[in-house]
């Protein structure tokens, strides 16, 4: 069912319409006794999730008994994000995800039908996984916060990714991550109907049906100003409402330019992009745009790892961004790889498999450990003063001495392509 839609690619939905709507929708949906909010982490500030939970809360009061973000492999929220994100939330309500540990694995979905939705890539089972919160909070309503944008593991984020992975679990999370690499990230980014999206969708129907899980979904987009805005808010209980999310979200987030693109620039902000596991968005979301031997220089002053996890950081040093080819061949022959298949999904979605260069520009991490990882390395200061991000607007920019750039301010609120590569 579907309790609240409005959306179009030039809406600008205000703070006061925000509430309204979602104040309409929760008249329709009830009160109840004990509820459970399970919103993204700080790395989706923008999603205006914060916002929402903050309305929650106002709405439900005491009523509103937990929150867990939904970290997935992140490393916990601080209290200064928590305060900065969710507005007049006591952080007494927070909970921490932990996907190593405090999971509860609901069902497992046969090694036959993830042959089936990979086209036989893969064939092992798939358990599907959630914080223990969840599944035995004894909830009466849940709500699922966050925004629909295109993404690289399933096509377009969130709806029950937000549980599945977000408070999955290790095993659940890796294998997900895992297959969604192996079938291949330029055929499933901004699509709804992907081989991971059948998978969330069959544990959903299969093994949490009883739960009243309703979700509130935004789009978020840039106005001509280049302010944010938020352009779409969708609260249901059922996958349609997350596809008509996902319809605006393409109209909003994806954008098509005519010719393949020689040389972009993505700045990411050091208060959302900390980890290359993170900043990595800058790689997955322009690599459908990127030409050829083009050049991607990725400006990262608040990179200082690669992974979050101590662990994931450890096999990012150790392995690098080689290619698809080099992972398999690495994970063949190492164990502790496998048993990190989100890590392996990772190095292969962080590498341009030779096709275009990326140069990264850390504000932390040393020369020395860009280029173990198979990145080039450029001077932070040195490439501020010849590509300021004060003064660039989004897309085309000519600089001074003629170079023409692309430039991104923000990989992860959108996804990039050339006409040439969609025709493919």
């Amino acid at each position: 069912m579907i309790y609240y839609e409005d959306g179009s690619p030039d809406r600008e939905i205000r703070p006061d319409e925000l509430e309204q709507g979602l104040y309409s929708a929760l008249e329709k949906i009830g009160r109840g006794k004990k509820v459970l909010v399970v919103p993204p982490d700080f790395t989706r500030f923008h999603s205006r999730a914060g916002d929402i939970t903050s309305l929650l809360y106002k709405y439900y009061g005491n009523n509103l008994t937990d929150i867990l973000p939904a970290l997935g492999t992140h490393v916990p929220m601080t209290d200064s994000e928590i305060s900065e994100m969710f507005r007049d939330v006591p952080k007494e309500l927070f909970r921490v995800h932990d996907w190593r540990n405090d999971v509860v694995t609901v069902g497992t979905i046969p090694g036959e039908f993830v042959s089936e939705v990979t086209g036989g890539a893969i064939d092992y089972s798939w358990p599907a996984q959630l914080n223990r919160l969840v599944i035995d909070g004894g909830h009466d309503h849940i709500y699922s916060v966050g925004q629909v944008v295109p993404h690289e593991v399933i096509g377009m984020a969130n709806y029950n990714k937000n549980l599945f992975v977000g408070t999955g679990g290790q095993e659940g999370i890796n294998k997900s991550h895992f297959v969604g690499a192996v079938y291949g990230m330029e055929k499933m980014m901004g699509k709804t109907d992907t081989p991971v999206r059948k998978l969330l969708n069959y544990a959903s129907e299969h093994f949490i049906s009883h739960l009243n899980v309703i979700y509130i979904l935004t789009v978020v987009g840039r106005n001509d100003t280049g302010q944010l805005v938020l352009r779409g808010l969708y609260i249901g209980d059922g996958y349609e409402v997350f596809t008509r999310a996902a319809e605006l979200s393409i109209k909003v987030n994806f954008t098509v330019v005519e010719k393949p693109l020689e040389k972009v620039v993505v700045w990411l902000d050091p208060s959302e992009f900390k980890s290359t596991w993170l900043g990595n968005k800058s790689i997955y979301r322009t690599r459908m745009a990127m030409a050829d031997n083009g050049e991607l220089i990725v400006m990262a002053p608040g990179l200082r790892e690669f992974g979050e996890d101590r662990e994931i950081d450890r096999l990012i040093r150790k392995y690098g961004y080689r290619g698809t080819p080099a992972t398999l061949e690495a994970l063949k022959g190492n164990e502790e790889l496998k048993q990190n298949l989100s890590a392996a999904a990772h190095l292969i979605h962080g590498s341009s498999e030779g096709r275009f260069s990326i140069t990264l520009c850390p504000g932390h991490l040393t020369r020395q450990e860009i280029e173990s990882v198979n990145f080039k390395y450029a001077d932070l200061t040195e490439m501020m003063k010849k590509y300021d991000p004060g003064k660039l607007k989004d897309g085309f920019n000519r600089m001074p001495d003629g170079d023409e750039i692309f430039y991104i301010s923000n990989p992860a609120l959108g996804l990039w392509s050339s006409k040439e590569r969609l025709e493919k």
